[in-house]
Order: C-alpha cells, then structure tokens, then sequence
C-alpha cells in the first residue's frame, strides 16, 4: 500500500476507466476524489455503483459535468440530471436489481463467474440472458461485476491500509474493495498501527493499494 496526494490518486485514473464508487445516496461516498476527478476533467466514464446519488453530491457531481459514458446502477429516481441524460441518449444507465448488484459485483471480488437469482424472472430484466433451471425453478445467470478502480471512503485507516467504515458506509464500501484492479481508499481518519482492533478491521491492508494523505 502506498500512500498518495489527492491529485495524483485522481491522475492515475484514465479516460475510459471503469469505477466503482461506494456510498448509498451520497451516504460513503468519497466527496473528496468526486470533487478531484471534476476538477481533472475526467471523461468517458463507467461507474458502478448502487446509485447516481442527487444533483451537487457524490457521484451527481460527476452526472452534472457530464463525466460518465455508462451507469450501472439500481436506481436513479433522485437524480433528474441522470432521467434527463438516460433519455436524451447522452448517458447509458443500465439499471440492476439491488441485491443483484452487489451480489454481482461480491462474486467478481471473490473469483466467480457470476450468480443464480430468481430476481427478474419473466420481467424485461431476463431480456438476452441465460436461464437455468435448478430443482425445477427458473434463475437468471447473472455475470460477475469487477472494474478498474475502486474508490473507497473508510470511517478510519492506519497506514498499513487496514480499514473500519462507519454505519451505512458499510453497505458497498467494503465489497468494491474486493472487485478492482486498483483500490483508492479516502479515509475520514488516518490513524497509527495498532489502533485498529484487529476484530474491527473490514477491508484488511493487502486489498488496498493507495491511501489518500489528508493534508
């Protein structure tokens, strides 16, 4: 784990990159490196995340600067901005059944090829997929979800790159962790080794490649 200035963690990330970003409403969302790759003008984007958030936070800030190519996401009732560009054909958002979402993207962090759900079955969202049936019952075959970058907000961190969240920051946050190539952790509090309980550790050190200084 190497730990790295906010601007070169956001120049790392190139055009065309594919992100998972944590947060549910904006709620564990890194608003530091969404304000960063704003400020880079980062371009041509696929974000994965649970949501597009609202117009002026998290990954709204990227929707409004018009950064992304592609959303796959479980909803975007609270952004109109991302309603507006979906049917205007400006952005691609592919919509994902919740739990299917992070069940997807579990499996990418754990090396599997995807997931059997009965979520979908017989609704639009079975539309080009695969069916199988186990013990006479109908499943979608759901492909794994992995990205490029992982951008994580952690509650604390020390600086071997151990990470504890906070509340719902737990929801997505420690599972992206799992299912990217490069993992940016922006940590609320940055704390020796030792402090940390090795109980309360979530993400541990070797899943985390940098750690984004707070000065």
């Amino acid at each position: 784990m190497q730990t790295v200035s906010l601007e070169n963690s956001v120049a790392m990330i190139p055009n065309g990159a594919s992100l998972m970003i944590g947060g549910f409403m904006a709620v564990g969302t890194p608003e530091r490196l969404m304000d960063e790759i704003v400020r880079q003008n980062k371009r041509d984007l696929t974000v994965i995340a649970n949501d597009t958030a609202m117009p002026g936070k998290g990954i709204g800030k990227l929707v409004a600067a018009k950064m992304l190519r592609k959303a796959i996401v479980s909803h975007i009732g609270l952004n109109p901005e991302t309603q507006r560009q979906m049917m205007a054909g400006e952005l691609e958002v592919q919509l994902v059944p919740q739990g299917t979402l992070i069940e997807r993207i579990r499996a990418g962090g754990f090396g599997l090829g995807g997931i059997l759900t009965q979520t979908g079955v017989g609704t639009p969202v079975q539309d080009g997929k695969q069916v199988v049936k186990v013990d006479g019952k109908a499943f979608l075959v759901e492909t794994a979800l992995r990205a490029d970058f992982a951008l994580v907000l952690a509650f604390v961190a020390d600086y071997l790159g151990n990470l504890g969240y906070a509340l719902t920051a737990r929801n997505f946050n420690p599972v992206i962790a799992m299912a990217a190539d490069t993992v940016i952790v922006s940590a609320q509090n940055i704390v020796p080794v030792g402090v940390i309980s090795p109980d309360h550790v979530m993400t541990p050190a070797p899943v985390v490649d940098y750690l984004v200084t707070n000065s």
